[in-house]
């Protein structure tokens, strides 16, 4: 390569790894080193490719040959390409803060820097090769992202199928096609002329019908590298811990310290959770979209917050993960804050007062005419804890939820529960609301807020053909019988986006309420607003966690994901 471009990719790279520093994983939000040293791998892989590809300078190559033999030589050329071709793979991973990615790149920037110099003394490559590889082993502290254990088993066989599967394919491909090359092949040819095709190194040619055996048999080779660069890259998978010991012991932490209205919801089967090193706080977690997306705010003393939420964050950066939060409270996200993770606004919780429901005025005149019409139909409503259940009607309940859900999945995450009958919640209640004979054709279902006078909506069902308005009576119906049994505060529902559509505070706000209202039909926002509102209950603002800009995306899908508002991919 000419000492000019040499110079005009060294100037490149100097200008970018300028920013690279050593940095600690605290806030990897802010902290570009990856990114830059992907880009400068990647240019330095592809500017090696490149020298592969031409031919060396004629006074330099003579001064190699007097002290070099040829075919070491013509050796360190053919490896250059594949290992250029090597470092531009290892960018996408490097960006990604893979640790094997690291090591591996630093390795293939030593080694193709050797290979410059013998291959026709391009020393402008082999300083900015080594250069290079110095500079991201002095940043090695910005790639924590861990791998599976390089001597697993498991791994082992994988990359051995990887390599044994293409190179049998290639040697069969050869075999059939070794009376159409070019030069006679003999069978203890072929396997090395397979292995040179895999390669894209020198390899026998051939015509007729099998002349495309060259180019696929190559493209079988980069095909089959990036797959064990895929497999031997891949991030440290996480452990399922979720189990019985797992949410008994959570159930005691939320009982202790689950003052938030969603913190019985993380006893759900679906949430894995993460507890801190000292045990006294707790997070509940869902991986969506290669994201760590926990489920409201952490469980705990205040004291105990800030730690769990940092221990979150890196475990989400040593699996390879993005972090967010859906539902967080105020409260969590200003103390995130601080661990350097951005809010959004998410919607508000409706919060009812309990106690007997004023419906007159004119302001509640539709809602007073549609439960006093399922009170003249022969409704009444039941208060009764789950434990109290018989088996018959617990039966029907399920009959009824059924019949409402029916055959779509249960929705909900992080602020609805996922089961009417809990062990661990026996203390939880429902509202029954029963016909005139006496059959359950709709109940709501409450979970317990611990150390507080409050309850939240775990879900609400009710039978298809039963009377408009019989969701509003059993609404009405559990803020006077919760009042009655000194609940103080009802948690009735979510209302996603509801202060932008209440009341948008700008031309921003107002054109996404616009956005919203067309979309109602698909999400349903402005109907179940409209529901919250008819009680006049006090919101409670909701957030979604993120860490970067970048990251949004990701955990916007996420969340829609793991609370069941876009289906999944079917793979």
């Amino acid at each position: 390569m000419s000492t000019a471009y040499g110079a005009a990719i060294a100037a490149f790279l100097t200008s970018g790894l300028r920013r690279l520093r050593r940095r600690e994983p605290r806030q990897p939000a802010r902290d570009r080193v990856p990114m830059i040293a992907g880009l400068a791998t990647a240019a330095v892989g592809g500017l090696n490719v490149l020298s592969a590809l031409t031919e060396a300078l004629p006074l330099r190559l003579r001064d190699l040959l007097a002290t070099v033999p040829g075919g070491e030589v013509r050796l360190a050329h053919a490896l250059a390409l594949p290992t250029g071709m090597a470092l531009v793979g290892a960018a996408w991973p490097l960006a990604k803060r893979r640790r094997r990615a690291l090591h591996g790149a630093v390795a293939l920037l030593a080694g193709i820097g050797v290979l410059n110099l013998l291959k026709g003394l391009d020393i402008e490559e082999a300083l900015i090769s080594w250069a290079l590889a110095g500079v991201l082993w002095r940043s090695r502290a910005a790639f924590w992202v861990g791998h599976q254990h390089p001597a697993s088993a498991a791994l082992a066989l994988r990359v051995a199928l990887l390599l044994l599967v293409p190179f049998a394919v290639a040697v069969a491909a050869v075999a059939l096609g070794a009376g159409h090359a070019a030069a006679p092949l003999t069978g203890s040819a072929i396997p090395r002329a397979a292995v040179e095709l895999l390669t894209v190194s020198t390899g026998p040619r051939f015509h007729g019908a099998f002349a495309w055996l060259p180019l696929g048999v190559g493209a079988l080779g980069v095909a089959t590298a990036v797959a064990i660069g895929a497999t031997i890259l891949e991030p440290l998978r996480p452990v399922n811990l979720a189990g019985a010991v797992d949410r008994h012991r959570a159930a005691a932490l939320v009982r202790r310290h689950g003052t938030d209205t969603l913190s019985a919801f993380k006893l759900r089967r679906d949430l894995h959770r993460l507890w801190s090193a000292d045990g006294r706080a707790m997070v509940a977690y869902r991986i969506e979209a290669g994201s760590m997306l926990l489920a409201g705010d952490p469980t705990g003393p205040p004291d105990a917050v800030p730690a769990m939420i940092d221990e979150a964050i890196a475990w989400a950066h040593r699996h390879g993960l993005g972090f967010g939060a859906v539902g967080a409270s105020e409260q969590f996200a200003a103390t995130a804050r601080l661990a350097g993770v951005r809010r959004l606004y998410l919607g508000d919780e409706a919060l009812l007062t309990t106690g007997a429901m004023d419906l007159s005025g004119g302001a509640r005149k539709t809602m007073r005419k549609a439960v006093n019409r399922v009170a003249r139909n022969g409704y009444t409503a039941e208060l009764r804890t789950v434990g109290e259940l018989d088996a018959a009607t617990i039966a029907q309940l399920h009959a009824v939820s059924d019949a409402w859900r029916d055959g779509t999945p249960e929705r909900g995450f992080s602020m609805a529960h996922d089961a009417l009958v809990d062990e661990l919640l026996p203390d939880a209640m429902v509202l029954l609301g029963r016909d005139a004979e006496g059959t359950v054709r709709g109940f709501l279902h409450f979970v317990p807020v611990f150390g507080r006078t409050a309850t939240s909506l775990g879900f609400m069902r009710r039978e298809r053909d039963t009377p408009n308005g019989l969701t509003e009576f059993l609404v009405v119906e559990a803020a006077r019988l919760l009042g009655e049994r000194g609940v103080t505060e009802l948690s009735l529902n979510f209302s996603a986006y509801g202060r932008w559509l209440r009341e948008p505070a700008n031309v921003v706000e107002r054109a996404l309420a616009v956005v919203l209202r067309r979309a109602d039909k698909h999400f349903q926002v402005e109907r179940l607003l409209k529901f919250n509102a008819k009680f006049d209950p006090r919101w409670q603002p909701r957030y979604l966690l993120f860490e970067c800009p970048a990251q949004l995306p990701r955990i916007a899908l996420a969340t829609m994901w793991a609370e069941g508002q876009l289906p999944r991919l079917p793979l």
